[in-house]
């Protein structure tokens, strides 16, 4: 465990903490929409149960739900992520290929196993491009990513002029493996084992191909089946359009994810992955529909955390740190003992 800066011990006071996460967010937005061309947009808290438009993530995690009084008590949902009401709203807006729209998603996932890099509430900027069919490719893809990683590397260098005591930790560039590669260098190791070594090795990394069956006959980790494309092929060798965004955080010495993306899945995707997952059933709800009907972009997206990106740039050991939540009295006693100040 390294020691934390001195301007890190000076930041525990809440006020001032508050002060440098707003002061991250708002270079990192900054950069991100330079980047990748983007116009914030604002985003819903709830949206309608049955329709399809909530992301249910790896298929097991229940959103909050509720009865409207107004409409019949018809239930509705907290959004768990934007993954396809932003798809929705590239269609409303008529954006042509290139231009691309982002905004502040603010979730609650009440099924999380509350940690220091977990808790009820997720913060992210949820970002969503118009593509055209030719873009469908790993290298466009990987162009995106760069362009993230361009952002995250520029906010870093930032906060390092303004908290002179923050000092940069990430590599000039990001490493493209696929988990594929990743199973077959390290084939004892559990997914967050084999993350922590390439992280470590390389400092900053996209994992390639999240959610689709790898030679062992498992995945690395869990995707919806209608969101991401991790089922196209990349190379005789691999698949995936998605991945991940992972660093090594030297605070907390483990692999540390900032960010979820991918090619969104089209037509004909959708109903292969639907059927990998036996979840048919979904083809007919109202997102679906669209998108099966051809009604729908072709786009690119993902998420990026915000409290996630503020915890490892400020250098914190507990994502409670730089966000508000709610706590079990043992994480609030452990984090007591620690010094560590939850917000």
């Amino acid at each position: 465990m390294i020691t934390l800066p001195t301007t890190i011990k000076t930041l525990s006071a809440k006020l001032q903490t508050e002060e440098a996460v707003h002061f991250t967010k708002m270079c990192f937005e900054k950069q991100l929409t330079k980047e990748l061309a983007l116009t914030k947009i604002s985003a819903p808290a709830i949206v309608l149960k049955g329709t399809g438009i909530n992301d249910d993530l790896n298929g097991v995690e229940r959103p909050v739900s509720f009865p409207i009084k107004s409409m019949q008590e018809r239930p509705a949902e907290v959004v768990q992520s934007l993954a396809k009401w932003k798809r929705l709203r590239l269609k409303e807006y008529d954006l042509p290929e290139g231009q691309g729209i982002f905004t502040d998603m603010k979730a609650l996932r009440p099924d999380e196993e509350l940690g220091r890099l977990h808790s009820i509430f997720v913060d992210q900027w949820d970002w969503e491009k118009v593509i055209s069919k030719e873009d469908r490719s790993l290298e466009f893809l990987k162009e995106k990513v760069k362009a993230i990683y361009t952002a995250l590397k520029r906010t870093e260098s930032r906060l390092s002029l303004e908290y002179p005591d923050l000092k940069a930790v990430l590599p000039e560039k990001i490493t493209f493996i696929h988990s594929e590669e990743l199973l077959a260098r390290y084939p004892h190791l559990s997914p967050k084992e084999r993350e922590d070594m390439a992280a470590k090795e390389f400092g900053a990394i996209f994992l390639i191909g999240i959610g689709g069956e790898l030679a062992h006959g498992e995945f690395h980790d869990g995707r919806a089946p209608d969101y991401d494309d991790w089922s196209t092929p990349t190379s005789a060798e691999t698949k995936g359009l998605n991945g991940d965004i992972i660093v090594w955080n030297p605070v907390l010495e483990q692999a540390f994810e900032i960010s979820s993306m991918g090619i969104r899945v089209d037509p004909e995707t959708l109903r292969k992955q639907l059927k990998i997952r036996a979840a048919g059933d979904r083809s007919e709800l109202f997102y679906h529909r669209q998108l099966l009907d051809g009604e729908l972009p072709q786009t690119i997206g993902g998420g990026i955390g915000q409290s996630r990106l503020c915890m490892f740039l400020l250098q914190k050991q507990h994502i409670g740190e730089v966000q508000a939540s709610i706590w079990p009295d043992a994480i609030r006693a452990d984090c007591a003992e620690k010094g560590i100040c939850l917000l």
